[in-house]
């Protein structure tokens, strides 16, 4: 390659903190090397570290399949939503059910992730059901705001089309072997992809449940996998390079901070691309990390947008921030601001011929200078242009310095403790018979609310 994947500088972000950044990406070698232990026994959590050398055959087959309808309408939440969002908004026309067919190159798609019955019949109202292909993804198939979004689709494709219509027009991406997932596909013969037993949702956007979407709308998914695979390898080839990896230091550096009492970290891209990569983050982050009183908070942000919302905040309100900027390098297409034949806008001449792309770029770097001018401190992140294979990199960059901060927070980066908390008390509420007890404290909870309360 002629341009390097990503460039990453980060003095901003060590101030006089050397010598324990230092031992602290010692450690990482460690934590390092219990992943890749774990991945190579396929222990529960560590799957997604094999994902990017998983051959992408049967999801291009079922790609190729998707993109024979006019829309697909992928169902999931979390992880089984926010990766498909990263990819297509980054890597997709920005207006992309908006072009016609021929231009869009294939199906319309539509996410139906919350359980908001106005968005939901918003999407139904779109579609043709005969030329509609539905995507169902849950390792488990007991999701509850899943579940109840495919049982309202299929029963509206059912109602047009018939049962065996609506079903030979559905993918299910679950867990290989067990879960009620796959139990309905034994038991209707719909077509299925894997999701591998061993990978989270929050780390499954490389597997099917990200990918065969994604191959349906001409996603080079091979390039989003070689990229990954490449980030990989630069991470193995630097374990002996203390501050050259990468993975490393942004875990060690993300650690030392919220150590320090910036227990808030902020992603903040550059491009309208990578709005949804910051959504995908948090939940990343989040999960992987908020757990026994530790870990950090993540901050979406978008420049240049959040510098007229945010930037004010950060440069003088509560040091108790991490700053990541993620820069684009090229951006497309090219569009140059024109001169202008108004006198009244003479002083606006300073803009004229400037591309859009480089205007950004400047905005980029003065918001980190400015967050440096501060005091506050600055990891830069940069990558030459937005791409299948960079997003890749990124993606997997992501995953692997998210899973090594949790080994130096000590903490389990692959459960959710506190998300199936939430989920039993759901099940209680809506019925489920074996939660009987799980509705019965949350009407204790929600009881010690009431001790202040009032209408208006």
């Amino acid at each position: 390659m002629s341009a390097p994947m990503l460039r990453l500088a980060a003095g901003a972000a060590l101030g006089d903190e050397a010598p324990r950044l230092d031992a602290l990406l010692e450690a990482c070698q460690e934590g390092e090397r219990a992943l890749r232990q774990g991945a190579s026994a396929d222990g529960s959590g560590f799957g997604w570290i094999s994902l990017p050398y998983a051959d992408p055959t049967p999801l291009e087959e079922a790609g190729a399949w998707l993109s024979s309808f006019d829309t697909v309408v992928q169902i999931g939440i979390g992880g089984s939503a926010l990766g498909n969002l990263m990819l297509h908004n980054a890597l997709l026309h920005p207006n992309h059910n908006e072009l016609p067919r021929e231009r869009r190159g294939g199906p319309r798609f539509y996410m139906a992730d919350n359980v908001d019955p106005r968005d939901l019949a918003g999407i139904w109202d779109l579609v043709d059901p005969a030329r509609t292909a539905l995507v169902a993804a849950s390792k488990s198939g007991s999701t509850a705001e899943t579940m109840a979004n495919f049982l309202w689709l299929l029963d509206r494709m059912t109602a047009a089309l018939g049962e065996k219509e609506a079903l030979a027009r559905l993918l299910v991406l679950t867990d290989p072997e067990q879960g009620t997932f796959r139990a309905f596909v034994r038991e209707t013969g719909c077509r299925s992809l894997p999701i591998p037993s061993s990978v989270g949702g929050r780390y499954s956007v490389l597997s099917a449940v990200g990918l065969a979407a994604a191959a349906a709308l001409g996603i080079p998914i091979r390039e989003l996998l070689a990229g990954a695979q490449a980030m990989d390898q630069e991470i193995q080839r630097r374990q002996g390079h203390v501050r050259n990896n990468p993975a490393w230091l942004l875990a060690g550096l993300s650690y030392l901070h919220s150590s320090r009492g910036r227990n808030m970290t902020v992603l903040m891209p550059y491009a309208d691309g990578l709005r949804d990569f910051s959504e995908w983050f948090a939940q990343l982050w989040g999960e992987s990390l908020g757990k026994e009183g530790k870990g950090s908070t993540p901050v979406r942000a978008l420049g240049a947008i959040d510098q007229h919302s945010q930037i004010q905040l950060y440069t003088s309100g509560p040091d108790d921030k991490l700053y990541t900027i993620l820069n684009v390098g090229e951006h497309t297409p090219r569009a140059a601001v024109p001169p202008s034949p108004f006198s009244s806008l003479k002083s606006l001449a300073y803009l004229e011929g400037k591309d859009l792309g480089e205007i950004l770029r400047v905005e980029a770097r003065a918001t980190a200078a400015s967050l440096v001018q501060a005091g506050r401190p600055v990891i830069w992140a940069e990558i030459p242009k937005l791409d299948a294979y960079r997003l890749g990199g990124l993606v997997y960059l992501f995953e692997f310095a998210t899973a090594l901060t949790g080994f130096l927070f000590d903490v389990e980066p692959f459960d959710q403790p506190g998300v199936e908390q939430g989920k039993k008390y759901i099940y209680g509420l809506l019925g489920r018979s074996a939660f009987v007890e799980a509705a019965a404290q949350v009407e204790e909870h929600a009881a010690s609310m009431e001790t202040l309360s009032l209408e208006c």
